[in-house]
């Protein structure tokens, strides 16, 4: 009788080890870049594919490329407001259909490479309107810049491959800047709000509030997607870390960076408790920090380096721009890391990883090998 309670129990134990295995491993399936889904979805409806393909666009905006990652952000833009879910829903959807009717690469397409630019541009869009949220006559520049964004990233593509760049965000860039100069903030259609410079002089000077600075640097994740509400980027916040814990822990240190480069500015306190001045300095430090270069102490460091570059051109081009009416967006960050991947020295460039070879940071870390011995068979791209 002893024997059997005894064989019993080391059953149940293996039983229970073979229920949080088989957990563990289906948790995995979840992270990274979830390549077995596409292999899934052939031969799907269109309609299914579409999802996914656009889900992948919503991620890509913050350097991840995870449809459930995308699905998390999307939820939480609804959260936060309804009308931006809506604007950034159909600005992905109608650059990832440009993508597909103007016969734009299937692996791009599929990798939701077309998407994010458009959605950026849509978000934008409806962040600096002023006519207030459910502006229906608003969904047609929506819908005409998120898809002018398809056109400039092929435009851009063959000129930045030759030296191995990513496309990243210079289209949202460019088609958000023109847009705000062809409307202006006395629009009878489209009128927006002008941007401050985050160098104005405070009104009234206020003793710095210590809480909402450190509550800003969860923020400036979330401001990536123009969201200022804390929950939503928690979760935005949550659905990097389902992609590559590594990116964000340098989404937040990038953030902390910008954070303390606006301090040492003295920006004014709302681009502070915001999170704006955040957004490019954990761009920058995600996009270095083991993306497009395998992580080590060395490119760590450099990660550092880049977000407070970029915050500190944010700045400065903020300031510029702002003296306007124009956002810098996400210019800083852009700029930095394309500067950062044009560094010829042995001390960053060893460690750079092909564009075409790209996938998330601890994936990177493993297949370093394969790359440095110049295995370049069943390329993906991918881009920010």
């Amino acid at each position: 009788m002893w024997m059997d309670t005894k064989s019993e129990a080391k059953q149940a134990s293996r039983t229970r080890a073979g229920l949080h295995q088989r957990l563990f491993n289906s948790l995995l399936l979840c992270t990274g870049d979830m390549l077995h889904l596409d292999q899934h979805m052939e031969g799907k409806l269109f309609v299914l594919q579409l999802a996914v393909w656009s889900l992948r666009g919503v991620a890509r905006v913050i350097l991840a490329n995870n449809p459930l990652s995308g699905a998390l952000i999307l939820a939480a833009l609804y959260w936060a407001s309804p009308w931006q879910g809506l604007l950034g829903t159909l600005g992905v959807l109608a650059s990832t259909l440009t993508a597909v009717i103007i016969g734009q690469d299937s692996a791009e397409v599929s990798a939701g490479l077309h998407g994010f630019n458009g959605m950026l541009v849509s978000l934008l869009m409806g962040v600096f309107s002023s006519a207030g949220d459910w502006y229906w006559w608003l969904l047609l520049p929506v819908c005409f810049g998120s898809a002018t964004c398809t056109f400039l990233f092929s435009g851009l593509s063959p000129l930045l491959d030759r030296w191995d760049l990513p496309v990243a965000v210079f289209p949202f860039n460019i088609v958000i800047v023109l847009y705000l100069l062809c409307t202006g903030p006395n629009n009878p259609y489209y009128p927006h709000h002008l941007a401050t410079p985050p160098g104005a002089l405070e009104l009234n000077a206020t003793q710095l509030d210590t809480a909402e600075v450190v509550r800003g640097i969860p923020l400036g994740v979330g401001q990536i997607y123009a969201c200022g509400a804390l929950g939503p980027s928690l979760i935005i916040l949550g659905a990097v870390l389902l992609y590559s814990p590594l990116m964000a822990l340098h989404a937040l240190l990038g953030s902390a960076a910008g954070t303390l480069a606006g301090l040492s500015m003295a920006v004014r306190h709302a681009s502070l408790y915001s999170g704006l001045s955040g957004f490019n300095g954990a761009l920058g430090c995600m996009g270095v920090g083991g993306l497009f270069f395998t992580f080590s102490w060395r490119t760590h460091l450099f990660a550092i380096a880049s977000a407070f570059l970029s915050a500190y051109a944010d700045i400065a081009l903020s300031n510029l721009l702002g003296s306007v009416g124009l956002p810098a967006c996400s210019w800083a960050a852009t700029l930095m890391v394309t500067l950062m991947l044009l560094l010829t020295g042995q001390s960053l460039a060893a460690y750079r990883i092909p564009i075409g070879q790209v996938k998330a940071p601890e994936h990177n870390l493993r297949s370093r090998s394969q790359w440095e011995s110049g295995n370049t068979s069943d390329r993906e791209s991918t881009d920010v």
